[in-house]
């Protein structure tokens, strides 16, 4: 008896070919096998809005394979990814290989580890047509705005320009953050801080001035500030009041994609799409040396906290072996989801606890250990025990005037032995011993001035928040989304922030007066909860486009008869380059192939040139500034800019770090875990730092 098994990608099929053996034929589908069709609308808008779909061109040849294997099994299973892209793709395969829609062949992995793929296969369903209709829905609905409205665009911005039903309302909201910080007017505010000494001890300690009289006090100027400073002047600091407490400090739940991205983005520096792919990697299985090809994780597109209880177990096996029962939580802790997450699959953890990351990173690439090892230390660190901190609140009165002094001791470190989440505030410090009635020694007072600060422009891992908090895509699509925004010009990135173009401002502004519900976060967040509902059984995918449809339509045409004859005109963005031709500014304009400098001289002088953007690094051959470029088949490198005079280049990765034993400023490389010079004769190396 031969059986098929159909999942999505080679790694994965490899990794499932070793834990099921004989009998078994593993094949991959690369992904989608069809889709709608690209150069038409392919959606019968009059008829229900049936899809029309057709095999995907470079997908022939898999076609042609799977059909051919299909024909000679005994049984075919489609073991797509266990979400509703991976239902879809098994819907697909089963209506090409003409497998019928009753048949139990539908087969799912949360984790591809031995138990996880034979859990899998021993409980065979048949396909769910309500997650099936769930995508089907989305990606419909996502093929009418796209298709509708972006000739709208070309028309009346710029022609190859695209709009989404999840990309437009993303790029408002980075360009509504944008204005936000535009409109800010700092407002100044003051502070009174001073050093102290208490009668134990010469250390020194900080505490900060709350208010007058018992009431809290604002000082907004530093006439304000001198009056408190000269109310003060020459008193006595007397404490009023010492409390002590233990605070209990709880870890941080497991990872959901959400959370995963953005820790990574905040302690790895990944960008999201780097995250999802070592993720997806980690998932499907990777060559471990004396074990194989392992799946190190669970499935990694989840919003779900829930752990099973097999998987708990073994935490607390590691937990207890390496740090003593005292480390093990007093009632195994249970994590909430949030109420609409999808329960289908756990959070996302180690699939083998036992499997440490140091006892695999001889075979992991780089990044795929960073992550796997901040996906492990997390999911241990969610089962262990609570940290307890000594607290300590300090109430000092001098004159009236009131001040305070917080400070923390770590009574018992907890989960905090192994995982901390990243936070963006510091905690207190430690303070000696102070009891009430203590009279403090003054060692110096001052009083500053501060001026409050605009919202910060978003990051990665803070826009993924934002996302998630208004409803706005789901787990598998926040990567793509920010993708597809930056790939457009949308937006950029501005260092680690993401920051609107000036197209993405126009074209925002453009949506925002003709289609308010296509931005408006609300409503987008309305149709991802009726997807949900139709994945869940409890709306009918017809009738949720057909509601949709009729108020678009009637938009669209009200929209292209008030711009009729129109056109959104895309400012150009000024830079501080000058133009070596002519003498006169450049400014950054949007072509066919991207963006490019153009010179404002124009049509005088036609001077244009690529934004190559310095690495702060330094040739070793001529002393020139180092460029980051890409090669024809699109592969980051680095050059001289004074090419082709100079000839450098290098695969290598320019540091900030200098060469100590050039000593003259020359600039280090990266390759690896080693960092080097290389100018010609010194061959300083030494390893990378590691990170702390």
């Amino acid at each position: 008896m031969s059986n098929l098994v159909i999942v999505e990608s080679p790694s994965k099929a490899k990794t499932v070919q070793k834990y099921l053996g004989p009998g078994y034929e593993v094949m991959a589908s690369m992904g989608h096998v069809r889709d709608l069709q690209k150069s038409k609308l392919s959606v019968d808008i009059e008829n229900g809005f049936t899809p029309v779909y057709v095999p995907m061109k470079d997908k022939e040849e898999v076609i042609k394979n799977l059909k051919a294997a299909a024909k000679k099994a005994d049984t075919v299973y489609l073991a797509g990814d266990p979400d509703r892209e991976g239902e879809a793709i098994s819907w697909h395969l089963a209506q090409l290989l003409d497998i019928p829609e009753d048949a139990p062949v539908r087969v799912t992995f949360n984790e591809i580890t031995k138990t996880g793929v034979q859990n899998g296969m021993a409980n065979p369903r048949c396909i769910d047509e309500n997650l099936v209709n769930a995508q089907q829905a989305r990606r419909i609905l996502d093929r009418i705005v796209g298709y509708k409205l972006s000739p709208f665009l070309w028309k009346k911005v710029r022609r190859n320009l695209s709009a989404g039903r999840v990309q437009s309302v993303a790029v408002k909201m980075i360009v509504d953050r944008e204005k936000q910080i535009n409109a800010f007017k700092p407002e100044e505010y003051w502070s009174i801080e001073g050093k102290f000494t208490a009668p134990s001890s010469k250390k020194q300690f900080d505490a900060a001035f709350t208010g007058l009289d018992g009431e809290k006090t604002e000082l907004h100027n530093e006439e304000e500030t001198n009056a408190v400073l000269e109310r003060i002047k020459d008193a006595e600091f007397k404490v009023t009041g010492v409390k002590k407490s233990v605070r209990r400090k709880s870890p941080a739940a497991p990872f959901t994609t959400s959370t995963m991205q953005q820790e990574a983005s905040k302690k790895l520096g990944f960008q999201t799409s780097k995250t999802m792919r070592t993720a997806q990697q980690l998932y499907e299985g990777v060559d471990i040396e004396g074990m194989g090809a392992v799946g190190l994780i669970t499935y990694m597109r989840t919003d779900s906290l829930r752990v099973s209880d097999e998987a708990r177990n073994a935490a607390y096996k590691y937990i207890e072996d390496k740090y003593g029962k005292n480390y093990l939580p007093p009632a195994p802790k249970v994590y909430k989801s949030k109420a609409n997450a999808q329960d289908a699959h756990e959070a996302i953890r180690p699939s083998t606890p036992e499997i440490t990351p140091d006892r695999v990173k001889g075979s992991l690439t780089p990044e795929q250990y960073k992550l796997y090892k901040l996906i492990w230390e997390r999911f241990i660190a969610s089962q262990m025990a609570n940290a307890l901190m000594d607290t300590v609140s300090v109430d000092i009165n001098a004159n009236g005037a009131g001040f305070k002094a917080t400070g923390f001791s770590v009574k018992f470190d907890g989960f905090t032995v192994l995982y901390e989440e990243s936070k963006d505030e510091e905690e207190g410090k430690v303070l000696p011993e102070i009891k009430e009635g203590d009279v403090l020694k003054l060692k110096n007072i001052e009083g500053k001035q501060h001026f409050t600060q605009p919202p910060a422009r978003y990051t990665e891992g803070s826009f993924i928040k934002a996302l998630e908090e208004n409803g706005i895509g789901r787990p598998s699509t926040y990567a793509p989304t920010i993708s597809t925004i930056i790939n457009k010009f949308y937006v950029e990135r501005d260092g680690k922030q993401l920051k609107p173009t000036g197209l993405g401002e126009v074209t925002t502004d453009l949506l925002k007066t003709h289609f308010k519900h296509i931005v408006d976060t609300k409503f987008t967040a309305s149709m991802e909860s009726s997807l949900d509902k139709i994945e869940a059984g409890n709306k009918d995918w017809a009738e949720t486009l057909g509601d949709f449809y009729t108020d678009f339509a009637d938009t669209l045409e009200k929209a292209e008869a008030a711009m009729d004859g129109k056109r959104v005109k895309v400012p150009d963005e000024e830079t501080d380059e000058v133009c070596e031709v002519c003498g006169k500014p450049m400014v950054i304009k949007l072509g066919r192939f991207g963006r490019f400098l153009a010179c404002t001289g124009f049509p005088e002088c036609t001077n244009t040139k690529k934004i190559i953007k310095p690495t702060g690094g330094v040739c070793p051959l001529c002393g020139k500034k180092v460029l980051a470029k890409k090669s024809k088949k699109g592969k980051k490198y680095f050059g001289c800019e004074d090419n082709p005079n100079c000839s450098f280049m290098t695969w290598d990765t320019p540091l900030s770090d200098k060469c100590p034993k050039c000593n003259d400023g020359t600039t280090l490389f990266k390759k690896g875990g080693k960092m080097f010079c290389l100018k010609e004769g010194c061959g300083y190396e030494v390893a990378v730092r590691k990170e702390k």
